[in-house]
């Protein structure tokens, strides 16, 4: 399918927020529609058997594509117009080779961590993570083999060095390898920042014959406020469901990086069917024009009430990225690889869970959800929600307290939003 993928305006090179309006989309091939149609279609019709046969051939990596050669529409499973328009805009974002939209971001997570890793291997990552994440890591890939070993991102960049190190020893072992090192940056719900781009150093010095694959879920910050790729990340993965979807209406996952990699993710896409499908692509296309905006006056708001929360006697701390209340480490960090803190960010309150369940309750505004990154605020306690499966132990070692509440920003007036905060502490 040929469309117009031109990223540049004569000398001028187009800015992200500028292509969402119609790279990769060419009204001409869809009877002049403004915006691309749904193409809600399982497969699709050949010009001819030859056509059919190469169009194959490529899909099921029989031969390399050769470099002015489009995949051909073969069946929604393994690409769709609505998919491929969408995959060639959040590639713009991330400067990837190649990027791939998937049925949730646990489906990314977990099409790619199948691509990676054989029976024997060891993943490294660092906790907190997503509450799926560790589960596929701890519970679902040591019955295939792999094992998991975490790292608390908040024992610093050389305890991540040391990790890795280890990890790779007692892959050795066994006769297996160092196959990837997850980094969840900055971590949910502490914020915890991980530096990118000292992992990847520390991973191209192991002593194994292949590095391990660095990669970072940077469902967080997004593509506007943190570019892993950029740090040396080998893939960086979304839960699109957040900030890209950005409308609390659909679930949906992403996985980009270089082209070598991002083809083994692809095969193992096609053949586990986590492709996402063509409306959740359609809607997803449609929230790519607004995410700039959204994103930008979600962190406005944000850093407005986590200062009025930082003067505030009724609160304990406020962890965003590299805030204030962070080290003097994890500030030269957010410095080194962030270009903002995002809108999403955890506060502590003095006492407990009765104190937290207090404040949630009393919130009018805020919705009183999980998930992050809508439109509309929310609030939600990790410690017995997201990360209730979380043992004590892991819970102290992490940071998660029972007086911790994670607050999600949305893009209401923050004026109301913090009368709604002001009065809900006062329930405290």
């Amino acid at each position: 399918m040929n469309r117009h993928r031109t990223r540049v305006l004569g000398d001028r090179t187009l800015a992200p927020e500028t292509l969402m309006m119609g790279y990769g989309y060419d009204p001409a091939l869809s009877e002049g529609a403004i915006k691309a149609p749904l193409f809600q279609a399982s497969t699709f019709v050949f010009k001819s058997a030859e056509d059919g046969k190469r169009f194959f051939e490529v899909a099921y990596g029989l031969r390399q594509r050769d470099p002015d050669e489009a995949l051909g529409l073969i069946y929604s499973r393994i690409n769709n117009p609505n998919l491929e328009i969408l995959e060639d805009r959040l590639a713009v974002w991330d400067k990837a080779d190649k990027a791939l939209v998937f049925s949730s971001g646990m489906a990314a997570i977990s099409t790619a961590m199948l691509a990676l890793v054989r029976p024997g291997d060891v993943i490294l990552y660092t906790a907190p993570a997503y509450g799926g994440t560790e589960y596929l890591f701890d519970r679902i890939l040591p019955r295939y083999g792999v094992k998991a070993i975490s790292v608390p991102a908040a024992e610093g960049a050389a305890a991540l060095d040391k990790a890795m190190i280890a990890a790779a020893a007692e892959a050795r072992t066994t006769g297996g390898r160092l196959a990837a090192v997850y980094l969840e940056t900055p971590a949910n719900p502490t914020n915890q920042l991980v530096d990118i781009a000292r992992a990847v150093a520390g991973a191209k010095a192991l002593d194994q014959a292949e590095p391990p694959a660095v990669v970072v879920d940077n469902t967080f910050l997004g593509p506007l406020w943190q570019s892993p790729l950029e740090l040396g990340a080998d893939l960086v993965l979304y839960s699109l469901t957040k900030y890209v979807g950005g409308h609390s209406d659909l679930i949906a996952g992403g996985c980009m990086g270089g082209a070598d990699l991002m083809a083994r993710v692809g095969e193992m896409r096609t053949i586990c069917g986590t492709t996402a499908d063509p409306h959740t692509a359609w809607l997803l296309l449609r929230s790519l024009e607004t995410l700039h905006i959204r994103m930008e006056r979600a962190q406005d708001n944000a850093l407005i009430l986590a200062d009025r929360l930082r003067a505030d006697p009724r609160v304990s701390a406020v962890l965003t990225a590299g805030g204030p209340d962070a080290s003097p480490e994890q500030q030269a960090i957010f410095d080194a690889q962030c270009k903002g803190s995002g809108s999403t960010f955890s506060l502590e309150l003095p006492g407990g869970e009765a104190e937290a369940f207090r404040m949630l309750n009393a919130l009018r505004l805020f919705k009183l959800a999980v998930s992050l990154g809508g439109a509309e605020s929310l609030a939600s306690h990790p410690s017995s929600m997201t990360h209730s499966d979380y043992t004590p132990e892991a819970k102290a070692r992490s940071g998660i307290g029972d007086n911790l509440v994670r607050l999600s920003v949305g893009i209401e007036n923050v004026d109301d939003l913090w009368a709604d905060l002001d009065q809900a502490l006062s329930a405290i």
